[in-house]
């Protein structure tokens, strides 16, 4: 019998050296195309491989480490839906219920019609158009809160809410709205007391513009034909993206968030197959992911995934499902293309 768990001991890490070293050639392809941030791999929470690569801030030649912190940007929506599946859990909040029910000052056409659940699957109906105008010219003004809501998160209704997937940051800011007005306490009060604190996640928070944050990476945009290739864009207020893109965090700290949503310490194992139920109307979006089967060579299995990014930054968060293993991807340029790196790392990674 000892014999044998010692042989078994050895096959697994021969196995796991297998999986990583084919890994770390497709990473090595990827750095070659200008890949910049960190690529994590976890069984089971376990990392079997992790590596930071490129340069953090140009400015100072500062190179990319564990101390390295990363904008996540909508990969806060995850975190967003969690809080909202907290108050579910603690009978504070009907998902079925409209906007109305929570938040009564709320001025939008769909106050009435709009569930919690059509803002948690971007299917609210709402026209669209003036928040992705001001996405476009990049604000330079910091809006209060319910100003921005009804300036921005307002629109009238153009589809029957809960029928047509679309994609918005104003349904998630809503929602941290909702958060506020459900706890009595401020969005980011909230994520720490019910998130962070609990997980032990020390270098993630909630960010504000006037923020120092010690480690924090710089965003580069990529365009080939400039000579030094990589910019700096347009700055911005992280502030007016709140609960759908206002926070930071790393690799390490995004592990410990998957492995509580996963092994269900955060949250209850019936609320969180709830959270990963997709709706195939909707582009099979659950509540805070997408989950979705998916084939990687002859290996197949049902993936759940988040994506973030903005200003140069980009993030990729996949776990598969049935098999225990987690994949996270964190980036602060936007040289490659992390919806097509992360596939072919996993499948380096299972088809070993």
């Amino acid at each position: 019998m000892k014999k044998f768990s010692v042989f078994f001991l050895l096959f697994t890490f021969h196995l796991i050296i297998g999986q990583t070293k084919k890994v770390a050639t497709v990473m090595d392809s990827y750095i070659q195309k200008g890949f910049n941030g960190a690529v994590l791999i976890a069984k089971d929470g376990k990392i079997e491989y992790l590596k930071y690569t490129g340069i953090a801030n140009r400015h100072y030649d500062i190179k990319f480490s564990e101390a390295s912190r990363f904008h996540i940007f909508s990969v806060t929506k995850t975190f967003t839906a969690a809080l909202i599946m907290k108050l579910y859990e603690e009978k504070k909040i009907n998902l079925d219920a409209t906007i109305s029910t929570y938040y009564p000052e709320y001025k939008g056409e769909g106050r009435d019609k709009i569930t919690i659940k059509n803002l948690l699957t971007y299917s609210s109906g709402r026209d669209l158009q003036e928040m992705r105008d001001f996405l476009d010219v990049y604000s330079n003004n910091i809006w209060g809160l319910d100003t921005f809501i009804d300036k921005y998160c307002s629109g009238k209704l153009i589809n029957p809410p809960g029928t047509k997937f679309d994609y918005s940051n104003g349904d998630y800011i809503l929602l941290g709205k909702i958060i506020e007005k459900v706890s009595g306490k401020s969005y980011e009060e909230m994520l720490r007391k019910k998130i962070l604190v609990p997980l032990k996640m020390q270098h993630t928070d909630y960010l504000h513009h006037i923020d120092i944050i010690k480690g924090m990476a710089e965003g580069y945009s990529y365009d080939d034909s400039l000579a030094q290739k990589f910019y700096s864009p347009t700055n911005y207020y992280i502030d007016n993206l709140y609960s759908a893109g206002a926070m930071y965090s790393t690799p390490e700290d995004m592990l410990l968030f998957d492995q509580a949503i996963f092994n269900h310490t955060l949250l209850k194992k019936e609320t969180v197959d709830l959270m990963l139920t997709p709706y195939s109307n909707l582009d099979e979006t659950a509540l805070g992911f997408w989950v979705y089967p998916k084939k990687f060579g002859k290996i197949e299995t049902l993936l759940a995934e988040r994506q973030g990014g903005g200003y140069g930054f980009h993030s990729n968060w996949v776990h598969l499902i049935d098999k225990g293993l987690t994949f996270i991807f964190l980036s602060n340029t936007d040289a490659v293309d992390l919806n097509v790196m992360r596939f072919d790392i996993i499948d380096a990674y299972l088809n070993k």
